[in-house]
């Protein structure tokens, strides 16, 4: 007599950009083990603003039959309310950064974002490594148990590490 498995819940993440996805990625290696219950798709939009991204996640959800499905994306450029209720037609939770990815991360270092985006990358650079696309750089100022401690902070990450059951 076979046991039988409990079946897993899916999710699709989807990240903005090649930051996003290499966090997510990271998040995903120190949150989701084998024995969680969670499988994890991470997938990245490739940019190009919020509709885009809803745009595009809507597409990928189309490819497979998820439980559910998560887009971390930036409300600087394209974050309309035709994009929100759009997204909310899908069931897409809509992972807001405000304004951006970095300036999230940022906060929760209790560090004021720099306004000018250029300024912002190279405020946020040291704090991955110089290289935000690797996703082991975010292990030293992001771990697991500072975002937790962090959460209250920003409702993002909060939802984030919700849907990946941390």
């Amino acid at each position: 007599m076979s046991k039988s498995r409990p079946q897993k819940q899916t999710l699709l993440l989807v990240g903005e950009g090649y930051d996003e996805e290499a966090f997510l990625k990271y998040l995903k290696s120190q949150l989701v083990g084998r024995e969680a219950g969670l499988e994890v798709k991470i997938k990245n939009a490739k940019g190009k603003g919020a509709k885009h991204v809803i745009d595009w996640t809507i597409r990928q959800a189309k490819q497979a039959d998820y439980d559910k499905v998560a887009a971390l994306l930036d409300t600087d450029t394209d974050w309309t309310d035709a994009v929100k209720k759009q997204a909310k037609s899908k069931k897409i939770v809509v992972l807001t950064s405000d304004p951006c990815f970095e300036a999230m991360l940022l906060r929760l270092h209790s560090v004021t974002p720099e306004r000018d985006s250029k300024r912002l990358k190279n405020q946020f650079a040291p704090y991955v490594n110089n290289a935000a696309a690797v996703p082991e750089h975010y292990a030293h100022h992001f771990d697991p148990e500072f975002l937790k401690s962090k959460r209250h902070m920003e409702k993002t990450i909060d939802e984030l590490l919700k849907l990946l059951k941390a």
